[in-house]
C-alpha cells in the first residue's frame, strides 16, 4: 500500500507535470466510449486504450457480466449503462472480455462456489450463455463477450440508440499474457487483432 499511497499523492503534481489540466474535469464529464470489463486487476482499460482521464466511464463487474435488463431487480450495472447512454450521450459500448479469466473458467467448470455464494450467485447470470467444460476458456470467453453484447441489446435506451444509428456495440478479447486485443468482426463470426 505504501507505493500506492506515494503515488496518490504525488499525482496532482504529476498531472500538472505532463500537461494534464484536472480542474476542466471540475464542469463535468463527457467520456466517448463506455468500456465494460472484468474487475480482473490485470485488465486496466486506460492502459489498453491510451484513454486519458475523462474519456473512458468504466463499468467493472465481475466477469464483465451484463445482467439482464431488468426493472423489477435494478442493479448498479444497469443503472450504470443506462446513464452512460441517456444522459451522458456515449455512442460506442466495448464489452472487453479476457483470457484466464477465473470468472468464466469457474461458470465452464462447474466450480463449486459454496465459500462464495455471492459470487455463485452473480456467475448464474452468465451460465446461460456459456459451454461446458469441454469448451475451452478462451472460446468460452469469446463466446460469453458476445452473450453480453446480446443482452445490451435487450437494454431499451441502448437497443433505441442502435435503432437511431447513435451507439455502436464493440466485442474486445484482451490476451492478458500478450496484451493482444482481439476485436469481434460479425461479418466473419470472428474475433481478429485490432
Amino acid at each position: 500500500m505504501h507505493a500506492f499511497i506515494e503515488h496518490a499523492r504525488s499525482f496532482p503534481a504529476r498531472a500538472a507535470g505532463s500537461g494534464e489540466r484536472l480542474d476542466r474535469h471540475a464542469a463535468g464529464q463527457a467520456p466517448l466510449a463506455l468500456f465494460i470489463t472484468c474487475s480482473d486487476s490485470r485488465v486496466v482499460p486506460a492502459l489498453i486504450t491510451g484513454a486519458r482521464p475523462g474519456e473512458l466511464f468504466e463499468l467493472r463487474t465481475a466477469g464483465g457480466i451484463v445482467p439482464r435488463y431488468d426493472l423489477d431487480r435494478p442493479s448498479g450495472e444497469v443503472a450504470t449503462i443506462e446513464f452512460a447512454i441517456e444522459t451522458l450521450g456515449i455512442g460506442d459500448i466495448v464489452v472487453c472480455g479476457h483470457s484466464h479469466c477465473a470468472a468464466v473458467g469457474a461458470v465452464v467448470r462447474r466450480d463449486d462456489l459454496a465459500a462464495v455464494p455471492a459470487m455463485g450467485g452473480w456467475l448464474a447470470h452468465a451460465a446461460d450463455s456459456l459451454g461446458d467444460e469441454r469448451t475451452d476458456l478462451g472460446s468460452a470467453t469469446k463466446q460469453h463477450i458476445l452473450a453480453q453484447l446480446d443482452r445490451l441489446h435487450a437494454y431499451p435506451s441502448v437497443r433505441r440508440r442502435i435503432e437511431e444509428g447513435d451507439v455502436r456495440l464493440h466485442g474486445w478479447f484482451y490476451e492478458v499474457h500478450t496484451g493482444m486485443v482481439f476485436a469481434h468482426r460479425p461479418g466473419h463470426d470472428t474475433f481478429l487483432p485490432l
